[in-house]
């Protein structure tokens, strides 16, 4: 087994008694004395800064580089205006998903942010697939996330004109003599900033976040917690390879202009089955979002059967949602049983607990759109 890696901010999640798992290849923190559903609590109602220096930062610079990326992800990126970022996803020639990413357009190059157990794999993706005279430069800095309903009053003592941006902008700021990256977006369904920041100043910048009243450290665990009431998307577990954007339920990250009748239609790897579906809606199966009974939480690989006692799919996220007061997953079934209000039932330990199908995200967005 390799050795682990540690993100600039190792030192400091052990003085703060984090208590650290291995994650992606990395020594990184699943909670600290709070406790995760204290931590989850406490970013949906004040602030948390969350370290996710584990992600892959790239640059992709060359000529025509959202053209160039376009031939990868089925996203616009020729129509992102620069300053603002989008999510897209890297499609496999049979329509599955090998991973999701931010793009940034940043004027003469794009700022990518890749899943860090498929860092290496998308770095490889890239180099291969672009064409020639495309450069990646992968990136040593961290990255902070501050997210919660309290964290532009935080971000206004710190960086104001960093609070007139809203939801997916992307700009450069001085924030107090410290070079930093700021999009406004995050992966909790909360308001909030994802600050990239060179590696040497990233522990400095995490204390001075951390001296703000409202702001705690939070783990990996509430990081969870808090994307699946978002419902939100974990790679290899919500989406995979085997998984087409359209069963997802991520039709919205298919840009119109790379649709038939778009004006760039196709191009990217799997064109022809992901547009296919989105037309012909043939496909099996869909993402569905669902709500238990009880307190008993429903986790990922239980199956999932209808009133008929007939398998219908499968919970790859779940978990008790803290801000739900109720279990919540999400996880695939048959179209037929994909109707809002149908009634299926989860096995966990030879039990048959009934769920609904249930709209997402299970609490509202608190998202910053001016």
């Amino acid at each position: 087994m390799s050795e682990l890696k540690h993100t600039p901010l190792y030192a400091l999640h052990r003085e703060l008694g984090a208590k650290l798992v291995p994650f992606a290849g990395y020594d990184m923190p699943v909670q600290y004395p709070l406790g995760v559903k204290k931590e989850h609590e406490h970013t949906r109602s004040a602030c948390g800064l969350f370290d996710v220096s584990h992600m892959g930062q790239l640059l992709l610079r060359g000529p025509s580089p959202a053209e160039a990326l376009e031939t990868l992800v089925p996203a616009d990126i020729v129509g992102l205006e620069k300053g603002w970022q989008r999510y897209a996803l890297f499609t496999s020639e049979e329509g599955g998903i090998l991973d999701d990413l931010m793009v940034v357009n940043a004027g003469d190059h794009l700022y990518l942010v890749v899943n860090a157990a498929c860092r290496e794999q998308d770095i490889a993706h890239l180099r291969r697939g672009l064409s020639e005279g495309h450069q990646i430069e992968v990136l040593d800095r961290g990255l902070l996330a501050l997210q919660g309903p309290r964290a532009a009053a935080v971000m206004a003592r710190l960086c104001p004109t960093a609070c007139k941006m809203v939801f997916m902008q992307h700009e450069r700021f001085t924030l107090e003599g410290i070079d930093v990256w700021i999009s406004r977006s995050g992966y909790t369904g909360e308001d909030g900033f994802e600050i990239s920041v060179a590696a040497e100043q990233s522990e400095a910048l995490a204390r001075r976040l951390l001296a703000e009243a409202e702001v705690e450290a939070i783990g990996l665990g509430a990081r969870d917690s808090l994307r699946l009431e978002a419902g939100l998307c974990l790679y290899g577990h919500d989406i995979d390879t085997e998984t087409t954007p359209v069963e997802a339920g991520l039709i919205w990250a298919i840009g119109k202009p790379r649709r038939r009748g778009g004006e760039r239609p196709g191009g990217f790897p799997g064109a022809d089955m992901i547009l296919h579906q989105i037309e012909a809606k043939d496909h099996r199966r869909k993402r569905v979002g669902l709500l238990g009974e009880g307190r008993t939480p429903v986790r990922e690989g239980a199956e999932l059967f209808d009133v008929e006692g007939q398998r219908i799919g499968v919970v790859t996220s779940g978990g008790f949602g803290p801000s739900v007061g109720q279990p919540v997953a999400m996880g695939y079934v048959t179209r037929a049983q994909a109707e809002l209000g149908t009634q299926v039932f989860a096995e966990v330990r030879g039990k048959r607990l009934p769920m609904t199908v249930s709209r997402m995200p299970f609490v509202a967005p608190g998202y910053y759109r001016g």
